[in-house]
């Protein structure tokens, strides 16, 4: 049976393996990636739950993250 020149199929056996080093790659890269999603809606819907519990205490406010002081939010009235 007729083969290919040994320096050949070592380049092809070496592509092959980059090849598959770099696809597994990717994947511990997506599920990283989808498990930090996760972890990031999770921390999203930690927010909205302290924003709600802060609305009820003090109302629509800004708060200033390095000082904690808050103002009120004044809501626009509506032109008659």
């Amino acid at each position: 049976m007729a083969k290919i020149k040994k320096e050949q199929l070592d380049k092809v056996l070496e592509q092959q393996t980059e090849l598959n080093q770099t696809v597994n790659q990717i994947g511990r890269l997506e599920a990283n990636k989808h498990a930090l999603l996760h972890k990031m809606a999770g921390i999203n819907q930690d927010i909205e739950a302290l924003k709600k519990e802060l609305e009820e205490e003090y109302g629509s406010v800004n708060i200033n993250l390095e000082t904690g002081e808050y103002t009120p939010i004044e809501e626009e009235k509506e032109n008659e």
